[in-house]
């Protein structure tokens, strides 16, 4: 890669930077520049996830690679610590090819989060600076539900069972997910919502989805505890 695309979504308090053709590869800084280095910086753990699945990537050695194609608006989800502005690129249609891809990926981002669980067995989770985080079972079911309302934004209704088991309950949601951005890619889903809401566009579904499940799997990394 010579250059690599990417938008900054400016808030108040926070930037984030994404690149636009690798979903999932957000990161977020106090302002443009230290976004863009912490995008760098979390390139080489991001081409680990892709190497795993086989897909080729090439982080780069510095900022001077990336090229800021859009500068948007943030809102309050910004400044709170999630990206929540869809570039104008996400409103693009995906092929077949792209959505083999992009279903590599997204399988690729589950087994990051599922290794990095698997470490985390048995282990202490680190607490933040004032003592905040969620354990670990807590964590895998913020995802779920997470992933469940991602699933409501491709107007895909999902029905849900009281008495599942959480391993049995994401297995089904991730094969829903699955199901729900192919039917989305082939325009078989509708435009807006049973009550009027937006629905996202695929490529955006995307974005969201490996953001926040390789988010977690990289903060459970970080927060294991080896001596604990």
């Amino acid at each position: 890669m010579d250059t690599i695309k990417v938008y900054l979504e400016i808030g108040k308090k926070r930037t984030f930077a994404g690149a636009i053709d690798w979903p999932g590869w957000c990161r977020n800084g106090r302002e443009e520049a230290s976004a863009l280095q912490a995008l760098v910086d979390y390139g080489p753990r991001y081409g680990r996830v892709l190497h795993a699945a086989e897909i080729e990537f090439q982080p780069p050695a510095d900022a001077s690679a990336l090229v800021v194609a859009n500068r948007l608006a943030g809102n309050a989800t910004t400044d709170f610590g999630a990206p929540a502005i869809m570039p104008e690129a996400d409103t693009e249609p995906i092929n077949q090819m792209e959505l083999g891809r992009y279903r590599q990926l997204l399988m690729a981002s589950w087994r990051a989060f599922d290794d990095a669980a698997r470490r985390a067995a048995g282990k202490t989770l680190r607490k933040g600076p004032r003592g905040g985080g969620r354990d670990l079972e807590k964590m895998r079911r913020h995802v779920l539900e997470a992933d469940l309302q991602y699933l409501k934004r491709l107007a895909w209704k999902q029905k849900r069972a009281a008495d599942m088991e959480l391993v049995d309950e994401i297995k089904q949601t991730r094969e829903a997910m699955l199901s729900a951005l192919a039917t989305a890619v082939n325009g078989e889903l509708p435009s807006q919502g049973p009550r009027g809401g937006k629905i996202w566009p695929p490529r955006y579904f995307m974005r969201r989805v490996v953001w926040h499940v390789l988010d977690h799997a990289w903060e459970i990394e970080d927060r294991i505890d080896e001596g604990g």
